[in-house]
Protein backbone atom coordinates (compact mmCIF):
# COMPACT_ATOMS: atom_id res chain seq x y z
CA UNK A 1 0.00 0.00 0.00
CA UNK A 2 1.28 3.29 -1.19
CA UNK A 3 -1.08 5.55 1.13
CA UNK A 4 -1.54 6.11 4.82
CA UNK A 5 -5.61 6.27 4.09
CA UNK A 6 -5.42 2.59 2.31
CA UNK A 7 -4.26 1.36 5.75
CA UNK A 8 -6.74 3.21 7.52
CA UNK A 9 -9.29 1.38 4.89
CA UNK A 10 -7.63 -1.82 5.98
CA UNK A 11 -7.73 -1.91 9.41
CA UNK A 12 -11.43 -0.78 9.87
CA UNK A 13 -12.16 -3.35 7.66
CA UNK A 14 -10.66 -6.07 10.34
CA UNK A 15 -12.73 -3.98 12.74
CA UNK A 16 -16.07 -4.58 10.09
CA UNK A 17 -14.76 -8.50 10.15
CA UNK A 18 -14.46 -8.66 13.90
CA UNK A 19 -18.24 -7.26 14.25
CA UNK A 20 -18.22 -4.01 15.50
CA UNK A 21 -20.98 -1.70 15.88
CA UNK A 22 -18.95 1.13 16.40
CA UNK A 23 -15.86 2.29 15.10
CA UNK A 24 -13.70 5.41 15.51
CA UNK A 25 -11.20 6.61 13.15
CA UNK A 26 -8.89 9.15 14.12
CA UNK A 27 -6.00 11.42 12.43
CA UNK A 28 -3.87 13.88 13.68
CA UNK A 29 -1.44 15.76 12.22
CA UNK A 30 0.93 18.31 14.71
CA UNK A 31 3.25 20.59 12.46
CA UNK A 32 4.78 22.02 15.83
CA UNK A 33 5.73 18.33 16.75
CA UNK A 34 6.52 16.97 14.21
CA UNK A 35 4.10 13.93 14.57
CA UNK A 36 1.40 12.30 12.30
CA UNK A 37 -0.70 9.78 14.39
CA UNK A 38 -3.59 7.61 13.36
CA UNK A 39 -5.49 5.49 15.47
CA UNK A 40 -9.11 2.68 14.73
CA UNK A 41 -10.74 2.14 17.81
CA UNK A 42 -13.74 -0.63 17.62
CA UNK A 43 -15.68 -2.54 19.94
CA UNK A 44 -15.77 -6.15 18.33
CA UNK A 45 -14.69 -9.59 19.63
CA UNK A 46 -11.28 -8.49 20.62
CA UNK A 47 -8.21 -10.70 20.70
CA UNK A 48 -6.40 -12.50 23.65
CA UNK A 49 -3.02 -11.45 24.52
CA UNK A 50 -1.02 -14.31 22.43
CA UNK A 51 -2.97 -12.68 18.93
CA UNK A 52 -2.15 -9.63 19.72
CA UNK A 53 1.22 -10.28 19.64
CA UNK A 54 1.28 -12.32 16.92
CA UNK A 55 -0.76 -9.82 14.63
CA UNK A 56 2.54 -8.27 13.35
CA UNK A 57 3.60 -11.02 11.59
CA UNK A 58 2.83 -11.40 8.33
CA UNK A 59 1.68 -14.93 8.01
CA UNK A 60 -0.54 -14.30 11.23
CA UNK A 61 -4.33 -13.29 9.82
CA UNK A 62 -7.65 -13.84 11.46
CA UNK A 63 -9.33 -13.42 8.24
CA UNK A 64 -10.85 -16.10 6.30
CA UNK A 65 -10.64 -14.28 2.83
CA UNK A 66 -7.03 -14.37 2.55
CA UNK A 67 -4.16 -16.82 3.85
CA UNK A 68 -1.77 -13.79 4.77
CA UNK A 69 -2.65 -10.69 6.54
CA UNK A 70 0.25 -8.06 5.35
CA UNK A 71 -1.46 -4.63 6.39
CA UNK A 72 -0.22 -4.44 9.84
CA UNK A 73 3.05 -5.35 9.59
CA UNK A 74 3.81 -3.30 6.84
CA UNK A 75 2.37 -0.24 8.67
CA UNK A 76 4.53 -1.41 11.55
CA UNK A 77 7.47 -1.38 9.51
CA UNK A 78 6.60 1.94 7.82
CA UNK A 79 6.11 4.07 11.15
CA UNK A 80 9.18 2.35 12.27
CA UNK A 81 11.22 3.30 9.16
CA UNK A 82 10.29 7.12 9.96
CA UNK A 83 11.03 7.05 13.59
CA UNK A 84 7.70 6.08 14.62
CA UNK A 85 5.66 3.05 16.29
CA UNK A 86 2.65 0.89 15.96
CA UNK A 87 0.89 -0.52 19.33
CA UNK A 88 -2.38 -2.49 19.52
CA UNK A 89 -4.32 -2.66 22.93
CA UNK A 90 -6.90 -5.78 22.66
CA UNK A 91 -9.21 -7.64 24.74
CA UNK A 92 -11.86 -10.42 23.97
CA UNK A 93 -15.17 -9.12 24.10
CA UNK A 94 -14.20 -5.46 24.56
CA UNK A 95 -12.89 -4.44 21.21
CA UNK A 96 -9.68 -3.32 20.05
CA UNK A 97 -7.46 -0.33 19.23
CA UNK A 98 -4.71 0.20 17.02
CA UNK A 99 -2.19 3.24 16.97
CA UNK A 100 0.57 4.56 14.68
CA UNK A 101 2.55 7.21 14.82
CA UNK A 102 5.25 8.85 12.52
CA UNK A 103 7.84 11.65 12.11
CA UNK A 104 5.72 13.57 9.80
CA UNK A 105 7.68 15.31 7.91
CA UNK A 106 10.26 11.96 7.16
CA UNK A 107 11.32 11.67 3.88
CA UNK A 108 10.37 7.98 3.76
CA UNK A 109 6.67 8.91 5.13
CA UNK A 110 3.97 7.56 2.52
CA UNK A 111 1.37 10.42 1.81
CA UNK A 112 -2.09 10.86 3.45
CA UNK A 113 -3.72 9.80 0.35
CA UNK A 114 -7.72 10.56 0.20
CA UNK A 115 -8.68 10.26 3.55
CA UNK A 116 -12.07 11.67 2.13
CA UNK A 117 -12.61 8.73 0.14
CA UNK A 118 -11.66 6.30 2.95
CA UNK A 119 -13.99 7.97 5.21
CA UNK A 120 -16.77 7.70 2.51
CA UNK A 121 -16.71 4.67 1.04
CA UNK A 122 -16.47 3.02 5.03
CA UNK A 123 -19.62 4.89 5.72
CA UNK A 124 -21.20 3.97 2.73
CA UNK A 125 -20.50 0.34 2.87
CA UNK A 126 -21.03 -0.30 6.15
CA UNK A 127 -24.36 1.74 7.03
CA UNK A 128 -25.28 -0.24 10.06
CA UNK A 129 -21.96 0.69 11.72
CA UNK A 130 -21.53 3.87 13.69
CA UNK A 131 -19.02 5.56 12.24
CA UNK A 132 -17.01 8.31 14.28
CA UNK A 133 -14.51 10.23 11.96
CA UNK A 134 -11.95 12.79 14.00
CA UNK A 135 -9.09 14.94 11.45
CA UNK A 136 -6.90 17.57 13.32
CA UNK A 137 -4.12 19.33 11.88
CA UNK A 138 -2.76 21.68 14.72
CA UNK A 139 -5.78 23.16 16.35
CA UNK A 140 -8.16 22.77 13.20
CA UNK A 141 -10.80 19.82 13.42
CA UNK A 142 -13.01 18.45 11.08
CA UNK A 143 -15.17 15.79 13.55
CA UNK A 144 -17.91 13.90 11.75
CA UNK A 145 -20.40 11.54 13.64
CA UNK A 146 -22.97 9.28 11.33
CA UNK A 147 -25.22 9.21 14.34
CA UNK A 148 -27.13 12.18 14.04
CA UNK A 149 -27.83 11.94 9.57
CA UNK A 150 -29.00 8.74 9.90
CA UNK A 151 -31.45 9.56 12.32
CA UNK A 152 -32.82 12.38 10.29
CA UNK A 153 -32.59 9.77 7.58
CA UNK A 154 -35.19 7.23 9.20
CA UNK A 155 -34.13 4.06 7.04
CA UNK A 156 -33.13 6.38 3.44
CA UNK A 157 -30.11 4.73 2.06
CA UNK A 158 -27.03 6.36 2.44
CA UNK A 159 -26.84 5.86 -1.41
CA UNK A 160 -29.61 7.92 -2.62
CA UNK A 161 -28.17 10.24 -4.82
CA UNK A 162 -28.52 13.27 -3.07
CA UNK A 163 -27.72 12.00 0.42
CA UNK A 164 -24.76 10.60 -0.88
CA UNK A 165 -23.91 13.76 -2.46
CA UNK A 166 -24.57 15.47 0.71
CA UNK A 167 -22.19 13.30 2.47
CA UNK A 168 -18.91 13.75 -0.19
CA UNK A 169 -19.00 16.98 0.34
CA UNK A 170 -19.44 17.42 3.98
CA UNK A 171 -16.60 15.00 4.10
CA UNK A 172 -14.74 16.53 1.44
CA UNK A 173 -14.95 20.14 2.26
CA UNK A 174 -14.49 19.52 5.99
CA UNK A 175 -11.00 17.79 5.25
CA UNK A 176 -10.15 20.50 3.09
CA UNK A 177 -10.83 23.58 5.23
CA UNK A 178 -8.34 21.95 7.60
CA UNK A 179 -6.02 23.32 5.20
CA UNK A 180 -7.46 26.87 4.88
CA UNK A 181 -7.85 29.86 7.34
CA UNK A 182 -11.57 29.80 7.38
CA UNK A 183 -11.37 25.98 8.82
CA UNK A 184 -13.69 26.82 11.45
CA UNK A 185 -16.32 28.54 10.01
CA UNK A 186 -16.72 26.20 6.95
CA UNK A 187 -16.25 23.30 9.52
CA UNK A 188 -19.53 24.89 11.48
CA UNK A 189 -21.33 25.91 8.59
CA UNK A 190 -21.77 21.77 7.50
CA UNK A 191 -22.28 20.52 11.60
CA UNK A 192 -25.36 23.31 11.06
CA UNK A 193 -26.67 22.30 8.02
CA UNK A 194 -26.08 18.79 9.14
CA UNK A 195 -28.18 19.14 11.95
CA UNK A 196 -31.11 21.39 9.97
CA UNK A 197 -31.06 17.91 7.61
Amino acid sequence: MRELSLHLLDIAENSVAANASQIKIEVIEDTKSDLLQMSVEDNGKGMDAEMVASVVDPFVTSRTTRKVGLGIPLLKEAAEACNGFLKITSGVGVGTGLFVQFQRSHIDRMPLGNLGDTFLHLLIANPSIHWLFYYRVDDKVFDFDDAPIKRELEGISLTEPSILNYLRETIEIGIQALNTSDAGEKINSFKSAGEKK
